[in-house]
C-alpha cells in the first residue's frame, strides 16, 4: 500500500481484471472470483489473451517456419493433427486447420473460423445435425406463377415464410398454398412494364413550385434525418431555375430532373394518405423516373448525383416490398460510390469542403442501406469493414445528427454480423451458433448504454412525445435482439410438433429461458414505442422500418405466446395492440401491411386451433433438475410510473435484474430499457461448456420447395 502526506490509505490499482470488470469499465480486485462477479453470482473469467507479452524475433520466426511446414504438410494430402482441430470452447475461439494460436488482437468483427465438413472431419457424432434450425430448411419457395425465390436465412420473409410452412404442414397436413404469402414485388401494381417509353397520356402533370417545396419539405420531415436522398442547396437551386425557365422539356435530358420527380413521388406517397388504390401516390413520378434514367456509362459522368438517384429508387423499392429490385439498385449505387473513392478519407485540400461533406453523406447513406438490405435478403456482404476509412460527415448546426448516424452505422454492422455467424453456414446450436449469439449480445451491451444516456425516449420531462429519430434506433436496437434470438424460437416450436415431450426439459433451461425473455421485452418495447408514435401522429406508413419492426415483433409474440401457454392471456392484450397498429398502417394505403395482417391472423388461427385440439403438458410446472419452481402465473414486478411485469417465461433469478416491463392499462409510456447489464447477464450466462445447451437433438430437414418444382 502506499500511503499520501495525510496518511490516507491509496489501493494500488490491480494490473489484471476479470473479462466482466474489463468490458464494464469498473474496478476489479484481481481475485478469482472477483467481489463484483461473487455479488452477482456469475462466473468470473480471466482472460489471459489480453495480456501483452514480450517474444524474440527468434520465436517469431521459428512460428512461421512451423505455419510453412505445416501448410505444405497440408497441401501433399496429410491430414491435421488432432491438436490443430480442437475448439477453445472456453474463450469462443475456433483454431481452424491451419491457423496459428489466437494472437489476441483479432477483431470481434472476424470471420469465425470454419471446420471440415467432409465426412472424415473429426467431429462428435452427436454434434453432427445440431445446425440453426434456419439452415436446415430448403432454400427456395415457388410462387403461384411458377417463379422461383431464394430464401436468405436471416430474412424476416423467409423466417415468416418457414414458420407458415412448418405450421401448416403439421396441422392441415399439407405443403403451405403459395398463395397464402405475400412475394417480392407483388404487393403493388406499378403502371409499367419495364420498357423505356409510355404513352404520353400517362406523364405526370408536374406540380406547381409552390405545392413542390411543400412535397420537398415532407421528404425532409420524414427521411433527412434517418438518410441523406439530396444536397438541398443544389436541388432548391436547380428547382428555382427549372420553374423558371419557360422550356421545361430541355431538363428531361438531366439528371436533376429525374431526381427531382423521385423526391416528388416520395412527397405524394407522405401527404397523401387513406389511399386504397393498387398504387401508392406518386408512382407515376417514379415510372417516369425509372423510364427517363440513362444507362449506368450515363451515371458514371455524374457520379454524385447518380448515387443519390439511386438511393432514393432503392428506398422507394423497398418500400414497395420489391426486395430484390431494390438490393440490386442499392448494389449498382455502391459500385459507383466505389469507383468514385467514397469509401476513402477523402481529400479536402484537392475536392472541395462542400463535396467532400455531401460525398461522406451519401457514402454512408449507402452503406447503411446496402447492410440493411443486404442482411434483409439474408445474402452475403458486398464490402468489408476493413476496406472503410471513409469519415463521418459534419453536422454543424446538430451534433446529436453525428452521433445518431455513428448509431446507426453500429446497428447496421451488427445486423450484418448476425446474418453472416448466427445465421452464417456454419451457425450451430451448440457450438459455434451459441459462441455467435453470445458476441453479438456482448456487441449489444456497449450501445445499450449508448442508447440509454445519447438517445433517450423521452429527453425532458416537461414534453410527453419522443423524436422520430431517437425511436427509430431504438426500435432498430430492439429489432436486432429478436432476429439474434429467434431461431431458439423456431427450434421450441418445431419441438412441440415433433418433440412435445422435450419442450419442458428445454425450457427449463435457465440459458434458453434468459434468451426468450429477452425476446419477448424486446418485441413489447417496440410495440411501445409504435404506440407513443402513433399517437403523436408519427406512426410511419410508407417507409419500410416501422412496418419491419411490427412484423418482427408481432411475430415473436405469436410464436412465443404458442411456446408457453401461461402467457395466453397475458400476451393477448399486447397482440392486439400489435395488430392496431398493422391495421393503422394498412388504413393509410399500405397495402404490405394488409397482406401481413392477413398472413399472421392466420398463423395465429391454426396455432390456436392446435391448442384447443391437443393436450400437451403445461410448460410452467415445477422443473425437476433445475430446482427452481416456474411462476404459475405472471410475476408482479415493480417498475416506475406504475408499469407491472406481464411476462412468465423467466421467474425472478437473483443472478440478473428482471427484464420485463410493460405498458399500464391506462395508457402508453415506457418502463426501463433493457440495461447493458441484463444483456451481459445473458451472454455471460452462456457459457460453452454447460449441459443446459445439450438438450437440443436433431431436428429433420423441412422442405420449403414447391412439389411442381
Amino acid at each position: 500500500m502506499a500511503t499520501t502526506s495525510d496518511n490516507r490509505k491509496v489501493t494500488k490499482r490491480s494490473s489484471n481484471a476479470c473479462s466482466r470488470c474489463r468490458r464494464q469499465k469498473i474496478k476489479c480486485s484481481g481475485q478469482q472470483p472477483c467481489p463484483n462477479c461473487s455479488r452477482k453470482n456469475l462466473t468470473c473469467i480471466f482472460d489471459d489473451r489480453d495480456n501483452k507479452v514480450l517474444v524474440t524475433q527468434g520465436y517469431l520466426s521459428d512460428l512461421q517456419a512451423k505455419l510453412a511446414r505445416l501448410e505444405q504438410t497440408t497441401a501433399e494430402g496429410s491430414h491435421p493433427t488432432r491438436p490443430q482441430l480442437e475448439e477453445d470452447e472456453g474463450t469462443g475461439r475456433d483454431l481452424g486447420t491451419r491457423t496459428l494460436p489466437d494472437d489476441g488482437h483479432h477483431s470481434r468483427f472476424s470471420p469465425i473460423g470454419t471446420r471440415d465438413s467432409s465426412p472424415t472431419s473429426r467431429q462428435n457424432p452427436e454434434d453432427a445435425d445440431l445446425t440453426n434450425p434456419m439452415l436446415d430448411s430448403s432454400k427456395f419457395m415457388s410462387s403461384s406463377s411458377g417463379r422461383s425465390f431464394y430464401l436468405g436465412t436471416s430474412s424476416n420473409w423467409s423466417f415468416h415464410g418457414q414458420i407458415l410452412n412448418l405450421v401448416h404442414q403439421h396441422i392441415r397436413k399439407s405443403p403451405l398454398p403459395s398463395a397464402d404469402l405475400l412475394f417480392d414485388g407483388s404487393a403493388y401494381d406499378l403502371p409499367w412494364d419495364g420498357s423505356r417509353s409510355l404513352p404520353e397520356s400517362s406523364t405526370p402533370v408536374i406540380p406547381s413550385i409552390d405545392y413542390a417545396i411543400f412535397l420537398i419539405n415532407a421528404v425532409k420531415f420524414h427521411c433527412a434525418q434517418l438518410v441523406h436522398l439530396f444536397d438541398e442547396e443544389e436541388f432548391t437551386a436547380n428547382m428555382h431555375a427549372f420553374y423558371s425557365n419557360s422550356d421545361s422539356g430541355a431538363w428531361k435530358d438531366s439528371l436533376w430532373y429525374i431526381h427531382f420527380l423521385l423526391i416528388i413521388a416520395f412527397g405524394k406517397t407522405f401527404v397523401q394518405h387513406k389511399n386504397q388504390a393498387p398504387r401508392p401516390p406518386g408512382a407515376d413520378f417514379f415510372v417516369q423516373a425509372l423510364q427517363l434514367l440513362p444507362d449506368t456509362n450515363r451515371l458514371c459522368r455524374e457520379p454524385v448525383m447518380a448515387v443519390e438517384i439511386l438511393c432514393c429508387i432503392s428506398l422507394y423499392l423497398q418500400a414497395l416490398d420489391s426486395r430484390n429490385a431494390a438490393h440490386v439498385t442499392i448494389g449498382q449505387a455502391m459500385r459507383i460510390a466505389l469507383a468514385q473513392g467514397m469509401h476513402t478519407d477523402m481529400p479536402v485540400a484537392d475536392l472541395g469542403e462542400a463535396t467532400v461533406q455531401r460525398c461522406r453523406k451519401i457514402w454512408w447513406t449507402v452503406y447503411i442501406l446496402d447492410r440493411q438490405m443486404t442482411s434483409l435478403m439474408g445474402l452475403p456482404q458486398n464490402i468489408r469493414d476493413d476496406d472503410i476509412t471513409c469519415r463521418l460527415p459534419s453536422f454543424p448546426s446538430s451534433a446529436q445528427r453525428g452521433a445518431a448516424l455513428d448509431m446507426q452505422i453500429k446497428l447496421a454492422r451488427i445486423y450484418a454480423e448476425i446474418s453472416r455467424t448466427v445465421y452464417g453456414v456454419q451457425g450451430r446450436l451448440r457450438k459455434r451458433f451459441v459462441i455467435s449469439m453470445k458476441a453479438v449480445l456482448d456487441d449489444l451491451t456497449t450501445l445499450a448504454q449508448d442508447l440509454r444516456h445519447s438517445f433517450p425516449l423521452h429527453p425532458d420531462d416537461r414534453f410527453g412525445g419522443i423524436s422520430r429519430m431517437p425511436a427509430h434506433l431504438h426500435l432498430l436496437y430492439y429489432q436486432t435482439i429478436v432476429v439474434v434470438t429467434r431461431p431458439l424460437l423456431f427450434c421450441c416450436v418445431k419441438k412441440i410438433f415433433e418433440f412435445p415431450r422435450e419442450l419442458e426439459p428445454l425450457l427449463s433451461s435457465r440459458k434458453i429461458r434468459q434468451l426468450l425473455s429477452m425476446s419477448l421485452e424486446a418485441s413489447q418495447k417496440i410495440l411501445s414505442i409504435l404506440e407513443s408514435l402513433q399517437e403523436q401522429g408519427l406512426l410511419e406508413t410508407f417507409l419500410p422500418w416501422d412496418l419491419d419492426a411490427l412484423f418482427v415483433s408481432t411475430m415473436a409474440l405469436i410464436l412465443i405466446r404458442f411456446v408457453d401457454t401461461k402467457l395466453l392471456d397475458n400476451q393477448a392484450k399486447w397482440l392486439e395492440k400489435a395488430y392496431g397498429y398493422l391495421e393503422a398502417i394498412a388504413s393509410s394505403g399500405n397495402r404490405i401491411a394488409a397482406f401481413r395482417i392477413t398472413e399472421l391472423r392466420k398463423l395465429d388461427e391454426m396455432l390456436e386451433d392446435y391448442r384447443q385440439n391437443q393436450h400437451r403438458p403445461s410448460t410452467a410446472s415445477t422443473v425437476p433438475d433445475s430446482g427452481i419452481a416456474m411462476p404459475q402465473s405472471g410475476v408482479e414486478l415493480s417498475f416506475p410510473d406504475g408499469y407491472r411485469s406481464t411476462g412468465v417465461l423467466m421467474p425472478p433469478d437473483q443472478g440478473m435484474t428482471p427484464m420485463y416491463t410493460s405498458l399500464s392499462d391506462g395508457g402508453s409510456g415506457f418502463g426501463e430499457d433493457l440495461t447493458a447489464e441484463q444483456i451481459l447477464a445473458v451472454a455471460e450466462s452462456m457459457d460453452i461448456d454447460g449441459t443446459d445447451w445439450l438438450s437440443f437433438v436433431p431436428l429433420d430437414t423441412y422442405h420449403l420447395v414447391d412439389p411442381r418444382l
